[in-house]
């Protein structure tokens, strides 16, 4: 089994197809939305964690190829520079997915990236510049 982050960017005629649901039931692969951005005749955008057999990937990319969805790897990631951080947590209340947690042995920050789905909810509240988005 192999597992990709990518972001899939769908042209506004899209919007209205089961593209997701054709990747998991034609091509058995499961798929988590980790973020999206959809609004009618817009462009639809969704990072998302696909977990499948490398063959059903590359017919599944042909899929999106074919349909006029953009597959791009996830280059974005988030750093959290410690010497910054003076351990107030507030990022961890914002976080949905637990990335950020205290440590109840120290009391400080940990971050683990790869639970990071990179909403970017805890920029806005760290007060100290502590995390920042990075491609």
């Amino acid at each position: 089994m192999a597992k990709k982050k990518v972001i899939l960017s769908f042209p506004p005629r899209l919007i209205q197809e089961p593209v997701t649901n054709v990747l998991i039931r034609q091509f058995d692969l499961q798929i988590t939305i980790l973020r999206a951005q959809v609004r009618p005749r817009e462009r639809g955008r969704m990072v998302v964690e696909m977990i499948g057999e490398k063959q059903n990937f590359d017919a599944a990319f042909k899929y999106l190829d074919d349909k006029g969805v953009q597959v791009d790897p996830v280059v974005q990631e988030m750093r959290y520079m410690p010497e910054k951080c003076v351990h107030c947590t507030a990022c961890v209340a914002v976080c949905p997915t637990h990335a950020l947690s205290v440590d109840p042995q120290t009391r400080e920050l940990c971050f683990e990236p790869s639970k990071c789905i990179i909403c970017e909810s805890c920029i806005p509240a760290c007060s100290y510049q502590a995390i920042e988005s990075q491609f």
